[in-house]
């Protein structure tokens, strides 16, 4: 998606910090002795065409441990088609790092291309809980969480001052609110993304989840999906396409045509992530100074996002491993950090920046992100996660388009879910 790979341009921007740092125990001049030499990092494609200049601050100060950017294509799949590629090659693979979505930590690990991490080495403890997760698997850490991301639920708070209606918490406030005031404002009420591709599994999974329901376990060995709390999620979304309170235009956004129906003035209510707010909110834009943001709700309360973000891994036949691991390990330190905001806008993983004042002043929706970041779920976990995606996405479009009925929809799925686990 979209804006997730924008975390892994993001990374590169944030290298520009590193000049004039050593790290503990470590000298400019250190050569390739003990694990350490040059790497070189793989991310998706640069659209902004700076990041090359801002690797020379890591390259000045890391003579020995040179890192050479590899860009990749900015779609998802094409980035991850060409890292799987690479990766398959073995010892003659080119990648030492990978920026990866947080989704294909799974995959890669169980297909043995990146290798588990010391967890001493990094500093877990100090980032939000959830974000964690989406690193490990069977219980093991096989990368480490750079940039985390969740949806958060966007409004039109001036609408919704003149109706004297607060934001709403749950499902039902959200439809009345989508049927009843958008009209009378000219506004269509709720967007997501629900093209299919992967924000449309997004969607899917966090109504799914939102109603207390899941769609795998055990790593994707068990399927979870046909249960009344995911025919109730779907149900929902379903529901909304038909009564029209989620214009059908809807079926046809991703994340930046979302992000623009609603920039545009033409949207009450759009799910999205953080990015999409502060687009919203910036100098110029129609709707600046009359965008508000909340947890997504649930049928009665607050509901269940989907984590988003990126994760880096070291690949099994990465070169030089400790200088690989160094690098994480600053990438992920709070100084990084801290510019992974405000340089690029990008919610970070360390816990402390959520209630930094300066920061908060800065970007007023960091304690509703880490709220709905808390409180969030990884997509399911599966080492074909690939194919289960492409399963959601098939089946709910179907159901989004009226060809099946919520009960049809989770059987059916469970039944592609299943054939995919066991094959």
């Amino acid at each position: 998606m979209r804006w997730i790979h924008a975390a892994g341009r993001g990374l590169l921007v944030l290298v520009v910090v590193l000049t004039g740092y050593v790290a503990s125990g470590a000298r400019a001049g250190d050569g390739p002795a003990g694990g350490r030499g040059p790497l070189t990092l793989a991310t998706a494609g640069d659209l902004t065409g700076y990041l090359g200049p801002l690797l020379q601050g890591w390259n000045r100060t890391h003579p020995g441990e040179r890192v050479t950017l590899v860009e990749l294509p900015d779609a998802a799949d094409e980035t991850h088609a060409q890292m799987v590629t690479d990766l398959r090659g073995g010892e003659r693979g080119r990648f030492d790092v990978l920026n990866i979505d947080v989704n294909w930590t799974s995959e890669f690990a169980a297909a043995g291309w990146i290798r588990p991490l010391p967890r001493e080495r990094f500093p877990l403890g100090t980032f939000l809980p959830p974000v964690v997760d989406t690193a490990t698997y069977d219980g093991r850490l096989y990368a480490v969480p750079y940039v985390t991301n969740a949806g958060l639920l966007l409004y039109r708070k001036d609408v919704l001052a003149k109706e004297g209606v607060p934001p709403p918490r749950t499902w039902a406030e959200l439809e009345r609110a989508a049927r009843t005031i958008a009209p009378k404002y000219g506004l269509d009420g709720y967007a997501g993304q629900f093209l299919p591709y992967e924000g449309l599994t997004v969607n899917a999974a966090e109504a799914v989840y939102s109603a207390g329901g899941s769609i795998l376990g055990d790593e994707g060995e068990r399927v979870t999906v046909d249960s009344a709390a995911a025919r109730e999620g779907i149900g929902f979304l379903v529901r909304g396409v038909r009564e029209g309170w989620i214009p059908k235009a809807a079926l046809t956004y991703k994340e930046e045509e979302s992000k623009q129906a609603f920039q545009d003035g033409r949207l009450l209510f759009l799910r999205n992530w953080p990015y999409a707010y502060v687009v919203a909110s910036a100098p110029g834009s129609p709707v600046a100074g009359r965008v508000g943001a909340v947890p997504l709700p649930g049928p009665d309360g607050p509901g269940t996002s989907v984590l988003g973000g990126s994760n880096l891994a070291v690949t099994t036949h990465a070169r030089h491993p400790d200088s690989a691991a160094r690098l994480i390990a600053y990438l992920t330190g709070e100084g990084v950090q801290r510019q992974v905001l405000t340089r690029g806008a990008l919610p970070p993983v360390r816990a402390d920046l959520y209630d930094d004042p300066e920061l908060v002043r800065r970007f007023p929706y960091l304690p509703t992100l880490r709220e709905s970041v808390l409180s969030a779920a990884p997509r399911p976990k599966s080492p074909r996660y690939d194919q289960v995606s492409l399963a959601v996405q098939a089946v709910l479009h179907d159901a989004l388009t009226g060809h099946a009925t919520p009960a049809q929809t989770v059987r059916r799925l469970a039944r592609e879910l299943a054939a995919i686990s066991h094959r």
